[in-house]
């Protein structure tokens, strides 16, 4: 053997569930702050991310503040799944205050997809966008945010399941 190493998936749905917990606060605290979306819609949204999540189709979650009119993101918050990550412990949910109820914007939600996703059939995805709460429409936004600068916030994990926490602004 030459340092070989093979990573074997050891994680659960409750794993998936438990990583997602600092996101789903990360985005109430989003909403409270910005006072663009009600709690019920926060639900609905982070329904439809753990049913995509916990079967492997979500690849990231991006929130996006954006003008009005023009669409151009001024702030954004990316979860990008690895689900082949290390880290057993998650950090704790927080580094929203920039987040604020600016004016003639609104919040927006991009859905990244893995390739599980892409492989199924169209009636199969039909099919599973008949159980998620919100009808998905595709994005034109750019989700890299090229225009914004970018640092690593937290680290969401549990089992090797992670979510990695990124803000633009």
């Amino acid at each position: 053997m030459y340092g070989t190493t093979t990573k074997t998936s050891t994680y659960t749905v409750l794993d998936v569930r438990k990583t997602f917990e600092g996101c789903e606060a990360d985005i109430r605290t989003i909403a409270r702050r910005t006072a663009k979306w009600s709690m019920d819609y926060v639900d609905k949204i982070f329904y439809d991310i753990l049913i995509l999540a916990e079967n492997e189709y979500l690849q990231s979650v991006d929130i996006t503040l954006l003008e009005d009119g023009s669409n151009k993101v001024l702030r954004a918050s990316k979860f990008v799944v690895n689900s082949m990550g290390t880290s057993t412990e998650s950090e704790r949910a927080g580094k929203n205050n920039e987040w604020t109820d600016i004016p003639d914007t609104h919040l927006s939600v991009i859905l990244s997809y893995t390739s599980k996703w892409k492989s199924l059939s169209e009636e199969q995805k039909v099919k599973f966008q008949g159980s998620l709460k919100i009808s998905w429409t595709p994005s034109k936004i750019d989700n890299s945010f090229p225009h914004l600068s970018n640092n690593n916030a937290q680290l969401y994990a549990s089992k090797g399941y992670e979510l990695q926490k990124t803000n633009y602004k």
